[in-house]
């Protein structure tokens, strides 16, 4: 039979410690130091107690919890020593039906890890889901973090013993994760359209109404509908809208979503986690026959990634009436241009001018999205706060020098482009970290026609700069655009540079992000507040409304525009407890 909060709040130390038996591998320490902080208002508070603990251990605490743990398929699984909850997680992995090719590398694996980093791997096994990884994705998660350094190990280890801890937790308490369940299938069934050539490689990729585009829109639809919305259409420019109305025709809107589209061989939840998570709450809604007193209206938006054709935040953007009649001219790598993709996919152009929403119906603009970063996971934190997404910009330049022979020239007579990109490159690094928050990137650099014994003549360079304020990122800019010109002056080189990007930071409402806030609070979370260093649909609603972001916490290191890019069912369970939160609370203020 589950326990209950109430019980463990109430019991003695002893029989609290009892109670939570079994979720560290013969560490009943931490739980007993854990229980110092009760009375605990949710599991994720009592998670984030025994997470502490640990963080503020000393590493050899750590490395013993390490130790504690049995080897994946090894003799304690073939001697029947495990724990019951060891036992448990190795079955629903299916380790203990092993073939023997998989057991062998298993075994192989294992003696390469400990003699690599000298503690056992430890997986959570039983994977995002709670229903257990398949042995090759196991295998294959072994291989890669072979390659980590040992310190990264060390606390992706413990990382994966957390992730272990809540799912024993949540069998222990009986904790109903439907909501984040469904959110995580909702997912997986969708990722199955990806367009053709990356498809048959098993990689997702939706691009701008192409087939497996169009089969999202119309799955997300779907999906709509039997969630109880009372309007859902795929507009002039392919996002789905679901609107679920409140009671009174006259009512103010809330709008909420994100898009659904993917870059190339992208992952599963970016963007497409803001689309499930609002339905998850309409759904409930609706099953409990209840209205609020503003409409909802959840959009999944067409495209945000610009990979199709260079028109990024298309979906967005045409709602704020920012849909350039230029894009329609645009071509594809096959030729097709955009007016022909949108006639060919039924869409009516002539109507894209009346998507332009009133921002005086409106009351604002909240997304969720997984957070894109390390920087959730690394604190073992499930949610975050944005506070502004970052502005941004961007160039293209060339540093021009003279070629000349590597043997015969001196090293103090050389006029040599590619190390003075190099100069900047290292400055660049050095001073967006100044700011603690800003960001710089040379993602581009190219020698053209470069060989192993030529001096380099050119060089070619990408500068993309961001901030979480303008003035920050112009600051930036300032100062970096000033190294350059002193790098060249010095080395007596030629620089030309074009800018060929230039975004606004999308600072979070005030009101807004306080509304975000005490949703985490009431969960029982600490809040953190962070930057958004990447640009999303709210940046581009940030033009016509109010708007604030929930970041969500990736896994793998928070990889993205990655097959890798993963999150939890219970973390998508917790989004959507939030965002409830927010819309319940929205509810009480407009009606108190």
């Amino acid at each position: 039979m589950a326990y209950t909060l109430e019980q463990l709040n109430a019991a003695t130390t002893d029989e609290a410690v009892a109670m939570l038996d079994g979720l560290y591998e013969h560490s009943p320490w931490i739980a007993r130091q854990a229980l110092a902080s009760r009375p605990f208002r949710s599991l994720p508070q009592l998670q984030d107690a025994l997470r502490r603990v640990l963080d503020e251990a000393d590493a050899e605490a750590g490395l013993a919890l390490i130790r504690a743990h049995p080897e994946l398929a090894g003799r304690a699984m073939q001697d029947n020593s495990l724990t019951a909850e060891s036992t448990n997680e190795q079955n629903k992995a299916g380790l203990t039906h092993c073939s023997p090719e998989e057991l062998a590398r298993l075994r192989q694996l294992n003696a390469d890890y400990l003699a690599r980093f000298g503690f056992p791997f430890i997986l959570a096994v039983r994977g995002p889901r709670g229903i257990g990884l398949t042995r090759g994705q196991i295998i294959a998660t072994f291989e890669r973090r072979l390659d980590n350094p040992p310190d990264v190990e060390f606390r992706e280890a413990l990382r994966n013993i957390h992730r272990i801890v809540e799912i024993r937790l949540a069998d222990k308490f009986g904790l109903d994760l439907t909501l984040g369940n469904d959110i995580w299938d909702w997912h997986e069934r969708l990722s199955v359209h990806s367009d053709p050539g990356y498809a048959e490689q098993g990689q997702l990729t939706v691009t701008y109404l192409t087939d497996a585009h169009r089969a999202c829109a119309q799955r997300i639809s779907h999906w709509m509908r039997d969630c109880g919305f009372d309007e859902v259409e795929i507009d002039a420019v392919g996002n789905v809208v679901g609107r679920y109305r409140a009671e009174r025709a006259d009512a103010a809107t809330l709008m909420t979503g994100s898009h659904y589209d993917t870059v190339r061989n992208g992952g599963k939840y970016d963007g497409r986690l803001g689309i499930f998570v609002p339905m998850a709450c309409v759904r409930e809604l609706h099953r409990q026959g209840r209205r609020l007193p503003y409409h909802l209206e959840v959009i999944g938006f067409a495209e945000e990634e610009g990979q199709r054709y260079a028109a990024t935040f298309l979906g967005s953007g045409a709602l704020v009436g920012d849909f350039r009649q230029e894009w329609l001219d645009q071509r594809d790598a096959q030729g097709t241009t955009m007016r022909e993709a949108m006639q060919h996919a039924g869409l009516c152009i002539d109507d894209i001018p009346t998507l332009r929403r009133d921002p005086a119906r409106y009351l604002g603009f909240v997304e969720v999205h997984i957070e894109q970063g390390p920087v959730l996971f690394e604190m073992g934190l499930p949610l975050g706060v944005v506070t502004s997404i970052n502005g941004s910009v961007r160039y293209r330049g060339r540093i021009v020098g003279m070629a000349s022979h590597a043997g015969t020239t001196p090293m103090d007579r050389r006029r040599d482009a590619a190390t003075a990109t190099a100069e900047l490159a290292l400055y660049l690094e050095r001073r967006a970290a100044r700011d603690g928050d800003s960001v710089g990137t040379m993602g581009m650099l190219d020698v053209p026609n470069g060989s192993i014994n030529v001096v380099p003549g050119e060089c070619r360079f990408s500068l993309d700069l961001r901030a979480p304020g303008n003035a920050q990122r112009d600051a930036l800019a300032t100062d970096v655009l000033a190294e350059l010109a002193a790098i060249c002056q010095r080395r007596g080189l030629r620089c030309e540079l074009e800018e060929t990007l230039r975004a606004a930071a999308a600072p979070s409402a005030p009101a807004w992000q306080a509304r975000w806030e005490r949703a985490v609070e009431a969960l029982g979370l600490p809040v953190h507040r962070m930057p958004s260093g990447a640009g999303h649909d709210a940046m581009k609603l940030h033009e016509a409304m109010p708007q604030a972001m929930l970041f969500v916490r990736g896994q793998n290191f928070g990889i993205s525009h990655n097959p890798l890019e993963s999150t939890t069912a219970n973390d998508m369970q917790l989004a959507a407890q939030a965002l409830r939160h927010l819309l319940d609370a929205l509810a009480h203020e407009m009606t108190r």
